[in-house]
């Protein structure tokens, strides 16, 4: 019982190289009343120049709207764009809606206008890193493949 045959052996292997060579997925959205989206079009464009997958939902999502596109799409990660200074409301109930739904392995990101101030309040809650203006694009999409 303690044998391995070559053909399991097999199985493994393609499973890990398949994981590995999976796109990476990326839901990029905005969450509430905010109307300004250039920077969320810029980074998704930029994403999937970047060879990822991108799925842009577009202005005024709910958090549920987002957390259940996220899941039926098997993202890897969900961006988030704030300009209005609505990020300490939204990004909790994206995470909630996530965990209550299954979600809680997809990784968020956000950016926009965020007082520094908030930052390490964010990154306590569980998002995986802020992205000031100013940020390269090619910030945002190393940082994206290296913490896959």
């Amino acid at each position: 019982m303690g044998r391995v045959s070559c053909f399991h052996l097999f199985l493994i292997s393609w499973r890990i190289n398949k994981v590995k060579d999976k796109k990476i997925r990326v839901l990029i959205s905005k969450v509430g009343l905010d109307g300004h989206d250039r920077g969320a079009k810029l980074v998704a464009n930029s994403l999937r120049n970047a060879g990822m997958d991108v799925i842009y939902l577009g202005l005024r999502q709910t958090a549920g709207q987002i957390a259940s596109a996220a899941i039926q799409e098997d993202v890897d990660y969900i961006g988030l764009s704030f300009l209005a200074g609505d990020h300490l409301t939204f990004v909790p109930k994206v995470i909630q809606k996530l965990k209550e739904n299954g979600g809680e392995k997809i990784k968020i990101i956000i950016g926009g206008i965020i007082s520094k101030e908030h930052l390490p309040k964010l990154l306590d809650m569980g998002v995986k890193q802020v992205f000031l203006p100013g940020t390269p694009l090619s910030e945002i999409e190393r940082f994206i493949k290296e913490k896959r």
